[in-house]
């Protein structure tokens, strides 16, 4: 039986350093060790690994230990008794208190670890545990993470968090939101009414849901909605806007999109609401108040900003 240590590339961009037991038949036996996120984590990450290979194998003495100043009694380099990325965690830990997160979910420690272990290296929930671990941080034990998942997807617990991002970008009634789509799959052949086949951008067959992501002007994420795959993209936006409109307590907002998101029957939901909406569109005459403009101002460039107003 043959070991070597080797490095991979994880789908997170991090490197996994992992210790290879071959042998002869072809048969292999994989043990990780870590994953790094920079040169130094790599290489504490591949000493660590080159050491639990020599375990209890003994060095020879070539008198270098003496050389360098230590007594003879001393073997091998220093052991590595813990390693941290302590800084990438506790400035994520500053970060997710700064945007007001711990105390909309209550101090609630599953959750957060949850969250920073999700933008270490995005994984499993089971696999959270590990990059915790890796990360320095004390991780729940995964009956703990079960049991918290329901609570976790109550409407009140994404609304709580749904307010303290809103006022974290002192969010005000003519502040300006972007709305926009996405699809997320799952790895099944079978759908269970909510997961199921529909439009895929990635020309999947797997089932998948929609994801509607509202944000402020800058892109700082204000809302999450989830909805069926086999909902049609145009008909999540009302749902969204009156969602966030009740929980904001705001009379009235303006819908800006493009005509991709703004169907007929999107457009009388609107109206019906009591809401206003731009659409940008083509059109495909030049309106009137335009070639009104242009023959009062001839061989003049319309003004950068201009607005023209045509019943």
């Amino acid at each position: 039986m043959a070991a070597y240590v080797r490095t991979v590339k994880t789908a997170s961009g991090a490197t996994a350093v992992q210790i290879v037991h071959s042998s002869r038949r072809g048969s292999r036996d994989i043990e990780h060790i870590g994953s790094a996120h920079d040169d130094v984590e790599l290489e504490v990450l591949k000493a660590a690994a080159h050491q639990r290979m020599a375990a209890g194998q003994d060095e020879l003495d070539l008198g270098l230990d003496t050389a360098a100043g230590m007594t003879s009694n001393a073997k091998g380099p220093l052991p590595i008794t813990s390693s941290r990325m302590g800084h990438l965690a506790d400035a994520l830990a500053r970060g997710y208190q700064a945007l007001g997160l711990e105390a909309a979910t209550g101090a609630d420690e599953v959750f957060k670890a949850l969250v920073l272990a999700r933008i270490i290296e995005p994984t499993s929930k089971l696999d959270a545990l590990r990059v915790l671990q890796e990360a320095g941080i004390d991780p729940p034990a995964y009956r703990t993470v079960l049991r918290r998942l329901p609570v976790f997807a109550e409407p009140s617990w994404r609304q709580a968090l749904a307010a303290a991002c809103a006022k974290h970008t002192g969010l005000g009634p003519a502040s300006l939101v972007l709305y926009d789509v996405s699809t997320l799959y799952f790895e099944t052949d079978t759908g269970d009414g909510f997961r199921e086949p529909g439009f895929s951008k990635e020309r999947r067959l797997d089932p998948q849901i929609t994801i509607g992501l509202l944000t402020d002007a800058s892109g700082f994420p204000l809302m999450v909605n989830a909805f069926e795959a086999n909902k049609a993209e145009t008909t999540t936006m009302l749902p969204v806007i009156e969602a966030f409109m009740r929980a904001h307590r705001l009379p009235d907002v303006t819908v800006v999109a493009d005509a991709g998101m703004i169907s007929e029957a999107n457009k009388r939901a609107i109206e019906a609401a009591g809401l206003s909406f731009i659409l940008g569109i083509r059109i495909p005459d030049v309106p009137y108040a335009v070639q009104t403009w242009r023959r009062d101002h001839p061989d003049q460039p319309i003004p950068d900003g201009h607005i023209f107003t045509q019943p």
